[in-house]
């Protein structure tokens, strides 16, 4: 019984990923195949619509742990180039920083990978990360507060 008690919760919180994540694919059709779509924006679905009142999925660090993690990955490449000790050095370096700025998110912490591995530009922090996180953080409130099962966010900053 109590597995079933758990059900609607975790159907709401599906159903905002799914509805998240499809505007944003949507969104990648209608705008010339600009990217709006990232594998760890999946993982930040998790947090965001399943966790929300965790310090993981507040507004600062969805937006600014992807940010911050992309940033490093572009750098360590830009300076480096792609190489297992750079890798290593972008994850690392990406880890310290979200937790010394108080923005850990943990999906971010693949940024510095998929910018590196798949040879990003600069251009990337801009679209998919910065326009994408800042999307799914209004599609999370727009969300939460339409459903009127969760305050969000608990902070803003």
């Amino acid at each position: 019984m109590s597995r079933l008690s758990g059900a609607g919760p975790a159907l709401v919180a599906g159903a905002g990923a799914m509805l998240c994540i499809s505007v944003l694919a949507g969104l990648e059709q209608f705008n010339d195949g600009a990217l709006w779509l990232m594998a760890p924006f999946g993982a930040t679905m998790v947090i965001l619509f399943g966790l929300p009142d965790s310090p993981l999925a507040q507004p600062r660090n969805i937006v600014l742990g992807h940010l911050l993690t992309t940033l490093v990955g572009l750098a360590i490449m830009s300076l480096f180039g792609v190489h297992p000790w750079s890798l290593g050095l972008a994850v690392g370096l990406a880890v310290s920083l979200m937790l010394l700025t108080g923005t850990t998110h943990p999906p971010a912490g693949a940024n510095p990978l998929i910018v590196m591995l798949s040879g990003q530009g600069w251009g990337f922090l801009w679209s998919p990360v910065a326009l994408g996180a800042l999307l799914i953080v209004l599609m999370g409130l727009v969300y939460h507060r339409g459903t009127g099962r969760r305050s969000y966010p608990a902070r803003w900053l």
